[in-house]
């Protein structure tokens, strides 16, 4: 079943969520089709793509923001999606995950313009179609850009929403700006614990393949593909696309080293210190069937905040607003409601 805590639904909205986690059901037991898995090989057509992403486009335009920061000129992707219709002058931010893209809350972003809120979505610098530059990142660095960029925009406050690494950003950026944060909201966050005791420090050596194993690539996808999803969809296969086509890029060392900062970034911060600090209203929602130990850690965060309510899905993976999109945005428009 989904677990709420502190959460006060409407008999509507606890109508809607039934019928959606219903639907849900009655689809995972159904009959598999044939393309219930990605393929066991690469297509035969798949080439290079480049590591600013200029052959895949976006569900809505992309604008840029240009700054300087570490004595580098750089710029922010990112897409500014007004409400349809009559707007309820209310703006939701969205950030990606690690490894992931913008375009990726195509779903949410329909979903919550269709409500009247307008929605900004960027591409964090070093990944998409931003910037990646080689300078120290930090989470820090990630949710004071997004500061820069609603001061681009003209936007004082807005709900702030983050999957999985966007997650430990947005929660940052709460701590560090709760003025400007009506609501936070996590998705599969990873970090919910502080797994650096113990494990020393290495620094990086700054040392990249520049030449993979195009066969090994496919199949740590593979692995990717069964570890983050709880039930396969073809559209997926465009994460995989994408990923491997980058290691084909006359560009990938450079992609390569900017992923190897952020991942060694990741392992000298932490945000669970931040969370008794947050006093926005918080949610942390996900799918119960990440990693073994995610849904006991995500009810735990949602007691630290104290603002915090938990909302998992259960047979869903690690990107719960991909593999069940309706229940994610359902979820989603309730909780900024309140």
């Amino acid at each position: 079943m989904i677990t709420s805590r502190r959460s006060i639904c409407s008999f509507a909205h606890s109508f809607a969520i039934r019928t959606l986690l219903s639907a849900f059901v009655v689809s995972f037991a159904g009959v598999v089709s044939a393309q219930s898995a990605p393929p066991q090989a690469p297509p035969v057509d798949w080439g290079p793509i480049s590591i600013n992403l200029e052959e895949f486009e976006y569900p809505h335009p992309i604008h840029y923001m240009d700054f300087r920061i570490y004595n580098q000129d750089v710029r922010i992707a990112y897409m500014d999606v007004a409400p349809a219709g009559s707007g309820n002058g209310r703006t939701v931010v969205l950030h990606h995950g690690g490894l992931y893209y913008g375009w990726y809350w195509k779903a949410q972003i329909e979903a919550l313009r269709n409500e009247g809120y307008r929605v900004i979505v960027k591409d964090r610098l070093g990944w998409g179609k931003s910037s990646k530059p080689v300078i120290p990142y930090s989470i820090s660095l990630w949710a004071s850009n997004t500061a820069r960029l609603m001061d681009h925009l003209g936007i004082e406050q807005a709900a702030i929403v983050g999957h999985s690494i966007g997650g430990q950003m947005s929660t940052r950026f709460a701590f560090l700006y709760p003025e400007r944060t009506t609501h936070l909201v996590t998705v599969n966050q990873v970090g919910l614990t502080d797994r650096r005791p113990g494990r020393g420090f290495r620094p990086l050596t700054g040392e990249v393949d520049t030449n993979p194993d195009m066969e090994q690539v496919y199949a740590g996808l593979l692995r990717w593909a069964e570890d983050n999803y709880g039930k396969w969809q073809p559209e997926f296969l465009d994460h995989m696309r994408i990923r491997y086509g980058q290691r084909l890029s006359g560009d990938w060392p450079r992609m390569a080293y900017v992923s190897r900062l952020t991942g060694h970034m990741r392992g000298m911060d932490t945000v669970v210190n931040d969370w008794q600090h947050i006093q926005t209203k918080t949610l942390i929602l996900g799918g119960e069937a990440d990693y073994p130990s995610f849904a006991d850690e995500a009810r735990h965060a949602a007691g630290v905040f104290p603002n915090g309510e938990v909302f998992l899905i259960p047979g869903v993976g690690h990107n719960p607003h991909e593999e069940e999109p309706d229940i994610v945005s359902a979820e989603l428009i309730r909780f900024l409601g309140t």
